[in-house]
């Protein structure tokens, strides 16, 4: 595929014709710059958007972000809903990590109360939040409390005393949903997932205490609770070895499945089931139970930095409130407008974050008049950001935006150019202090590996999703 075979909508939105390639049921867009298509162009994610319109029942058409990378079934960056009657979900449309998402907790310290302590705080949340490939974590859960994970989320958490009064009004379904099945889950998911509750992982996944360095929107801020030089921090992981083997499992039951419902289409990796089948409702419960582990897993971590940021700073230094916790590898049943008429789908987000705007009855009150904040974190070293969705994302994007900077090398590649410990160096010579299990894992994740943040943000607001509330800027890294 070239660029002359896009449909220029505008600078920043390209459409795929319906008529590409026999078999699309719908066009696909891309929101990007020019230079941002040219380096998508360069791997397999925009065949994959072109492979995701063959899916039966898809309503209005796929979309993928700036930050679009090539993934498994779906890009990585896409969008698209599907049918709740006539339609299928796709376990490639929401990837191996269920539920991986992003949460920002909020302190009542700024920059120069904490700058001479950075040390000690980062070896502390390093050693109460458990992280590591395979790493397990200080809990064991039986089967009765990992049903109870599975079934409940956070409303379990709760029983177990590790949230504060409001925490779950800050997290998206208020951690919890219901139509999660742990029957639906393997014993051998389970068995990953067991003693993995409270853990980072590895990859991608990081703690990062981060200082707000710019305002960008001073009335969504106020709402939000976020000031100039505050202390916040970021939370990044899934569901570990249990969503991972949930995806694992359903996706194999499908590749087999799809010949009985006489679907075809042009990768294995997009294996699909009717939504109202008996596989499809079995992966959307596991799916669903996945997504409360993983909700469970950072309200835990949570927990767990609460207790670091009290060791450090003592009670005075209060506590660590959740501005907002928002998924990014999910499939939610949500109402939106299809060719002018309101109805309910499954929205696939893979690697891609939910922006519902001001009035959204899902939104937090205090978040209601505002719209709901959208955090979007950016390679290790530089910057990250809060947005708020705004009303245009329900037309363009069914009320979703991008997930982060998005991968522009491999593993493999950044390895071959970046050395963990001068990586681990440069970032301490520019202040910012790095604990992680693995000097490679951190090579693998160098800065160098991913697309400008910045640029991929700036693309979504000029777009009208989304708008850049906060500017956040990294003090400390933990990672796995």
């Amino acid at each position: 595929m070239e660029i002359k075979d896009f449909k220029k909508i505008s600078d920043l939105l390209w459409e795929i014709p319906s008529d590409y390639r026999e078999g699309m049921k719908s066009a696909a867009r891309i929101f990007a710059t020019e230079q941002m298509l040219e380096q998508a162009l360069k791997d397999r994610s925009v065949n994959q958007l072109v492979n995701v319109t063959f899916l039966p029942g898809l309503q209005g058409m796929p979309v993928v972000m700036p930050d679009i990378h090539e993934g498994d079934g779906f890009p990585i960056g896409a969008v698209a809903a599907t049918d709740l009657n006539d339609g299928v979900i796709s376990p490639g449309g929401i990837g191996y990590d269920i539920n991986c998402g992003v949460r920002l907790l909020k302190s009542g310290m700024f920059f120069d109360d904490i700058k001479k302590r950075l040390e000690s705080i980062a070896s502390e949340i390093y050693s109460m939040v458990p992280s590591g490939v395979g790493k397990k974590g200080n809990i064991k859960l039986n089967d009765t409390e990992l049903n109870k994970v599975l079934n409940l989320g956070c409303k379990y958490a709760e029983t177990k005393g590790w949230t504060h009064s409001n925490d779950l009004d800050f997290i998206e379904s208020n951690g919890s949903i219901p139509q999660a099945d742990s029957d639906a889950v393997s014993k051998l998911a389970k068995d990953r997932g067991r003693s993995q509750l409270g853990t980072m992982g590895a990859g991608n996944h990081f703690v990062e205490v981060d200082y707000i360095s710019k305002i960008l929107d001073e009335e969504a801020a106020r709402a939000f609770g976020l000031s100039q030089n505050q202390i916040v921090i970021q939370i990044h992981t899934g569901s570990r070895g249990l969503g991972h083997q949930v995806a694992t499992d359903h996706l194999k039951q499908m590749v087999f499945s799809m010949k009985k419902y006489n679907i075809n289409l042009p990768d294995r990796e997009l294996a699909a089931a009717p939504i109202n089948s008996e596989e499809g409702k079995e992966y959307f419960a596991a799916m669903c139970a996945s997504a409360n582990y993983a909700w469970t897993n950072r309200q835990l971590i949570t927990w767990q930095i609460r207790e670091a940021w009290k060791n450090v700073f003592g009670k005075e230094a209060g506590k660590l409130d959740i501005l907002y916790d928002v998924a990014h590898n999910i499939a939610k049943i949500e109402e939106h407008t299809i060719n002018g008429e309101k109805k309910k789908v499954l929205v696939h987000r893979k690697g891609a974050t939910r922006a519902f705007p001001a009035g959204n009855k899902e939104l937090p009150e205090v978040y209601r008049n505002t719209g709901q904040p959208v955090l979007i974190p950016g390679s290790m070293g530089t910057s990250s950001y809060v947005l708020v969705g705004l009303s245009s994302a329900m037309q363009l994007s069914f009320a979703s935006t991008c997930h982060g900077a998005g991968r522009m090398l491999s593993r493999t590649a950044a390895l071959k150019r970046v050395r963990g410990d001068e990586l681990k160096k440069e970032l301490n010579r520019r202040g910012i202090v790095v604990n992680t299990a693995s000097i490679r894992g951190l090579a693998e994740e160098a800065p160098v590996a991913y697309k400008d943040v910045n640029s991929v943000v700036n693309v979504v607001e000029r777009a009208g999703i989304a708008k850049i509330v906060a500017q956040l800027k990294p003090l400390a890294v933990v990672k796995g």
